[in-house]
């Protein structure tokens, strides 16, 4: 949080200085980690400060019943903020110390470019960079001049061992659509029902992301889709069955990952709309209030059967869903696939 407190106030700085024609990565630390599968594996930890590229470690290997399952992955720090101010979004809560909140802010284009290079240069093992924890991936896709989408997926055009993920709640996507190599992207949407999105989310509707994600799957992208938070309002089967329906008779998304209503506290002390958290429980998990048990079971057992429908379960994954949730459902943890893994 003080990177960032610092960051909103040099915003126009850069740390590094020309380099001319021969780089010099910045320093790579390293640091093991126990995977989801068990085993322990050295891993990527930061470049230099990891202002721009650090590891995700906010959720320990999973022990107890209400530990969340969470993979480690890598985040791409290019910016933050959101310009889809949703009603539940945690980024109220994570950046609720910079002066303007969640007002999209992008960071110094050749720092980052520095950065993110010397990371593929200097990591072995394949790694998925997620550019869309603090931010909206695409949120700059509308302003003058060539848009980060573009030339950050020209960075990892140049390698072909790592992948940029882009998360996104925006429909616009002419600015991707213009790239003709994309091997080492992949695109993700969130979405939600219909009425759910309308009532809390002040994004593009979801059939007009729907529309979006075909149009990147029709120019071969590889598209995969979150549907969540998942709210259990009346009607909800109905609800997200129809989702589901629009979706795959749309085009056919490479992962889906479903996650229903978490509520850290931070979020929940500076969020403006409430009338979500009364879907929550009182207990706390390791990340924050959920639905209950039950109505979560009853929730992913609903949205597994119908996803079975049209994807193999293999390629479906639970976001920061506890151990204990994970047993009940008699899903192994060890296989977990979701948005941000390769």
């Amino acid at each position: 949080m003080e990177n960032l407190v610092r960051e909103s106030k040099q915003i126009a700085a850069t740390e590094y200085q020309d380099y001319g024609d021969v780089f010099k990565p910045l320093k790579a630390h390293f640091a093991r980690y126990k995977m989801l599968s068990g085993q322990t594996a050295k891993r990527l930890q930061r470049i230099s400060s990891g202002s721009i590229v650090k590891r995700f470690e906010h959720t320990p290997y999973p022990r107890e019943a209400l530990d969340v399952i969470c993979p480690h992955f890598l985040e791409l720090k290019w910016g933050y903020g959101c310009p889809f101010d949703c009603a539940w979004c945690f980024l109220k809560g994570t950046l609720r110390m910079l002066p303007e909140k969640t007002a999209p802010k992008t960071k110094p284009r050749e720092k980052v470019r520095r950065h993110v290079k010397s990371a593929l240069l200097q990591t072995i093992k394949p790694e998925m960079f997620n550019t869309g924890e603090l931010c909206d991936s695409l949120m700059d896709e509308r302003g003058n001049g060539r848009p980060f989408s573009q030339w950050i997926t020209q960075e990892f055009e140049n390698q072909k061992k790592h992948k940029v993920l882009f998360l996104t709640k925006s429909s616009y996507v002419k600015k991707l659509l213009e790239i003709e190599k994309h091997d080492q992207a992949v695109v993700s949407f969130s979405l939600n029902a219909y009425r759910v999105s309308r009532k809390w989310e002040k994004a593009p509707s979801p059939k007009a992301r729907i529309k979006a994600g075909q149009k990147l799957s029709d120019a071969k992208w590889e598209v995969r889709v979150r549907i969540d938070p998942i709210v259990p309002i009346p009607d909800w089967k109905k609800a997200y069955a129809e989702l589901i329906e629009d979706l795959f008779s749309s085009y056919r998304p490479s992962r889906v990952t479903l996650g229903t209503p978490r509520g850290l506290q931070s979020t929940l002390n500076n969020v403006t709309d409430r009338s979500w958290i009364k879907y929550l429980d009182s207990q706390s998990s390791g990340w924050g209030r959920k639905v209950a048990d039950e109505k979560r079971e009853e929730i992913y057992r609903f949205l597994l059967e119908k996803l079975e429908e049209h994807l193999s379960l293999n390629r479906v994954g639970l976001c920061k869903e506890t151990l204990e949730m994970f047993r009940i459902l008699d899903r192994d943890f060890r296989k977990q696939v979701c948005n941000c893994m390769m």
